[in-house]
């Protein structure tokens, strides 16, 4: 298990090999990529915030009940905080087990939880000035089916 919650920037494919490479065993890994997204072309960036130490306690109990629902033999949960533009990296999970459907399930969970319940808060920058990110009812529905 790793979980890094930092402001630097991430190589997502070197993340991914090197994750592979730590897996010795597994038959499956899936890995999941956010970025900073500009539907509209109107954000010129965000800021993420978070509470070091609760932040982590909080992954770390979404991971834990990752592992006790399905068979894992490893993950990785990174998210990044601070500022960012748009198309740049902010989170990822990475799951391994020995076959592909825990493998998936898993990586599935872990992104619900985290879009819904994990404690950053997000804020854009526009044309329009800046605004807190709202929850969504699409992502607390993600939830239901877990």
């Amino acid at each position: 298990m790793a979980i890094r919650v930092q402001a630097e920037p991430f190589d997502y494919g070197a993340e991914c090999n090197a994750f592979a490479a730590a897996c010795g065993g597994a038959g499956a890994v899936v890995t999941f990529c956010g970025l900073v997204r500009d539907e509209d072309g109107r954000l010129s960036g965000m800021e993420i915030e978070h509470y070091p130490g609760m932040t982590e306690r909080a992954l770390a109990a979404i991971e834990a009940e990752a592992r006790a629902r399905w068979s894992l033999t490893e993950t990785l949960i990174l998210h990044r905080h601070g500022p960012m533009q748009p198309g740049e990296a902010i989170m990822m999970v990475a799951t391994a087990s020995r076959h592909r459907g825990d493998a998936f399930a898993a990586a599935e969970f872990l992104m619900d939880y985290l879009k819904s319940r994990a404690p950053f808060w997000k804020k854009e920058f526009g044309a329009g000035g800046e605004a807190w990110v709202a929850a969504r009812d699409a992502d607390e529905d993600q939830l239901k089916r877990w």
